[in-house]
């Protein structure tokens, strides 16, 4: 089934950061698809946050959601991201799932789609840089839909030169 995964950064090397969990992420589909790297302002961080770079890839999984969830737990664990820490502290890497195909899932630890994946400027525009009229399961609106219906609020993304592909 087709994933979604978001990728963030905002503490240390933010650069290497995004191209360690990426080369991890092609260890698990060596045709992952990557979004352009955009700088975006911290939301819902710590005062004094720095700003993240975020990105998209989609890749194909084969296993259960949840299992991809323990992969993608163990490749921020091995890339330095402590397993407990603050809700929104700055990290060195954080990867969610935003979408499994059409799973449709409430369960704990996993819930999908990503339960903000709407009201996030940071993920719906990288996503729709590559799945633009894709529609989320339990949605009626397109993912290019959902992005041109947020509220202009705070710095929009801006787009970096680094791409980590």
């Amino acid at each position: 089934m087709e994933c979604g995964i978001a990728l963030g950064s905002n503490s240390g090397d933010r650069t290497a950061s995004l191209t360690a969990a990426l080369a991890a992420l092609r260890r698990l589909d060596p045709d992952v698809e990557v979004s352009p790297v955009y700088e975006t302002a911290p939301v819902d961080c710590p005062d004094g946050s720095e700003s993240f770079l975020n990105a998209v890839a989609i890749l194909r999984w084969s296993g259960k959601p949840e299992s991809l969830l323990q992969c993608l737990r163990d490749i921020e664990t091995s890339l330095g991201r402590p397993p407990a820490r603050s809700r929104n502290a700055p990290r060195s890497i954080d990867l969610d799932i935003l979408y499994a195909g059409e799973t449709l899932c409430d369960c704990g630890e996993l819930t999908l789609p990503h339960p903000r994946l709407h009201l996030r400027r940071f993920v719906l525009t990288p996503l729709a840089d590559l799945r633009p009229e894709l529609r989320l399961p339990g949605f009626t609106l397109t993912v290019h839909e959902l992005l041109e219906g947020l509220p202009e609020e705070g710095p929009p993304p801006v787009r970096v030169g680094f791409s980590p592909v």
